[in-house]
């Protein structure tokens, strides 16, 4: 079984295709899942796949769960 890689802000804005400051307002206010280690965010792009397919971008969503 292979485990999925971490993945940086940067990776995450060009795998959905949006700026990285989409990333951190959705980190902030719409709880895309996010896990901080040190300074740094990272993700599971499966997370971040499912939290799209159950709306979490959509405009007007607007949640305050954030892991840490």
């Amino acid at each position: 079984m292979t485990s999925e890689p971490w993945v940086s802000v940067e990776a995450v804005a060009q795998h959905l295709g949006v700026t990285k400051d989409s990333i951190y307002r959705w980190i902030e206010n719409k709880a895309l899942p996010a896990h901080r280690i040190g300074r740094l965010w990272k993700f599971k792009l499966t997370e971040v796949d499912d939290w799209v397919r159950k709306g979490g971008a959509k405009e007007g969503h607007d949640s305050k769960k954030i892991e840490e």
